[in-house]
């Protein structure tokens, strides 16, 4: 005979004990209700009441134990459960080194279910989601508190079973209602379901929340109760399989994106689209002058480009994987830069949202990104942004059209010489950054390329950024002009950096060794600095 002194029980041992006893009472009551809900059509949705109305539990008391039962059921499939605790993500890697961006092979958002095989203290080796690695063993909780912490996250989730299906805006198939991509183990919360579709909590393709529906039918996809788990990172892959029907651009340079799908000067262009720059194939067309035409949406810009500079199909796949790089897409308005990875260091300037920015390193918590070369012996500062309360979403990604509408003729005299300015700069879009460098064509840093265009059409400027921003007259954001020169700061307080503002928002400069001469939002970083040096 086995003696237990209830009292010496710990609470996961009364718990068991008290719900092991109940439910023999609570299995018969179940039979006898189920029995009742089939012989009289009851819906399912009523049943906890007819069990409550047997047991003489209150309707909430059973909703409890029906929720208990299920989550002993979850954490049954854990050999040895542990959640993830974050405020925002942190990172799922194949090593347990933090330093090594390459070895990101997935991420684990809050309240994500896992299996600890090992733990130093430091890395826990882990399985989630299918997946096996290594995460910073700080961001996971176990015991009583788990438990707590999966009760809480525990909800019904459509878990995908088919390689990639589309999201879309609404339940139907129509091309132009895609806003991201879901793959293979991921989980999503479930909120409703219309026919074959689940609406579900996902993210648009840049990383911003947004509700959106998947098609479940032929197994694509099976609603359960369950905890989040880990989500993979087929990084490069990753950047393909976005697109149903991927075009590349493939010239060298940039090649312009048109309203209309014929060559009209550049009185159509709105965008430019850059070698390796990659967007969906929405149609393709014979256009007045017999060229074919490409219509495709990359970005923000939807128009026509011409199809033998891009390449679609088997051949647009396999070059895009040798484009796709690390990005990171800002979700809110504006994010503090920090010159290192922590919340107590100083925000030395802000970007902004809808620009993308090459990452350098990911942290557990932070993500160190590319801004610019900066000018002089300074050069660039370090630029780390936080990835909590999911500000920003980072993936492998293919470069998106820029949006760009060039300076048509002005009867002003003044407005059209500087739209002549514009224009002349934004010709050089894509070629070299080097640094030192005063050639527009063979390489330039940014203060060589501002110092060579303004040279083009008589206007001096000294060589460096931070005396170029002595010249000319003060201007404010309000009233900036395009050819007006658009500074740009250290951490330290020292200008380092200058672009030419071109109109519709943007900057154009001669960013960095990664990016070339590019055209970006004017405060892509806080500005500090506004002057006009071809005067009225």
């Amino acid at each position: 005979m086995i003696n237990l002194n209830f009292n010496e029980l710990n609470e996961k041992q009364k718990r068991d004990l008290k719900i092991g006893g109940s439910l023999v009472i609570i299995l018969l009551i179940i039979a006898m209700a189920v029995t009742v809900i089939k012989h009289q059509g009851t819906k399912v949705g009523d049943s906890d009441d007819i069990i409550a109305e047997i047991s003489s539990l209150t309707p909430e008391e059973v909703a409890e134990m029906r929720k208990e039962e299920q989550l002993d059921d979850v954490l049954s499939e854990y050999s040895e459960f542990g959640i993830i605790s974050t405020s925002g993500y942190i990172n799922f890697r194949s090593k347990p080194d933090e330093i090594d961006m390459t070895n990101i092979i997935g991420k684990l958002t809050d309240g994500a279910g896992v299996d600890v095989i090992e733990d130093d203290g430091n890395w826990s080796l882990i399985k989630s989601g299918g997946i096996r690695g290594y995460c910073k063993s700080q961001y996971i909780v176990r015991g009583d508190d788990a438990r707590k912490k999966a009760e809480e996250s525990l909800a019904e989730r459509v878990c995908i079973s088919t390689d990639v299906l589309n999201i879309r805006t609404a339940p139907e198939i129509d091309p132009s209602n895609v806003i991201g991509k879901a793959r293979s183990g991921e989980r999503y919360v479930f909120m409703g379901q219309d026919g074959d579709w689940a609406k579900i909590q996902a993210q648009t393709e840049d990383g911003t929340p947004a509700e959106g529906y998947v098609n479940i039918a032929d197994g694509n996809a099976e609603i359960v109760v369950c905890l989040d788990a880990a989500r993979r990172l087929d990084l490069r892959n990753m950047a393909v399989t976005q697109y149903d029907e991927l075009v590349l651009a493939t010239t060298d340079g940039y090649v312009n994106i048109r309203k209309e799908p014929k060559d009209d000067g550049i009185n159509n262009v709105i965008g430019k689209f850059a070698e390796g720059n990659g967007g969906e194939l929405l149609d393709t067309v014979t256009g007045e002058d017999g060229n074919t035409w490409y219509k495709i949406k990359s970005g923000h810009v939807t128009g026509y480009v011409r199809a033998d500079y891009c390449s679609t199909g088997k051949a647009a796949k396999n070059a895009a994987l040798n484009f796709a790089k690390l990005t990171a897409y800002v979700n809110v308005d504006s994010l503090n830069v920090r010159s290192e990875p922590s919340l107590d260091a100083k925000a030395w300037t802000n970007i902004t949202k809808n620009q993308a920015y090459d990452v350098i390193n990911q942290l557990d918590g932070w993500v160190q990104i590319e801004l610019d070369a900066g000018d002089g012996e300074d050069g660039a500062d370090k630029a780390y942004i936080s990835t909590r309360d999911n500000n920003v979403e980072v993936r492998y990604g293919l470069g998106e059209a820029i949006e760009y509408y060039p300076a048509v003729e002005a009867a002003n005299a003044a407005a059209a010489f500087r739209n002549k300015v514009v224009n002349f700069a934004c010709k050089y879009v894509g070629n070299r950054y080097v640094w030192g460098g005063t050639s527009l064509t063979n390489g330039t840093d940014c203060s060589g390329f501002t110092l060579r265009v303004m040279e083009q059409f008589g206007i001096g400027l000294p060589r460096t950024s931070r005396e170029q921003a002595k010249v000319g007259a003060k201007v404010t954001s309000a009233n900036m002009k395009p050819g007006d020169l658009v500074f740009y700061a250290n951490s330290r307080g020292t200008i380092n950096h200058v672009a030419i503002y071109i109109g519709n928002g943007q900057v154009i400069s001669a960013a960095s060794r990664k990016s070339g001469i590019r055209i970006s939002r004017w405060n892509y970083r806080t500005p500090v600095a506004i002057r006009n040096v071809i005067g009225s």
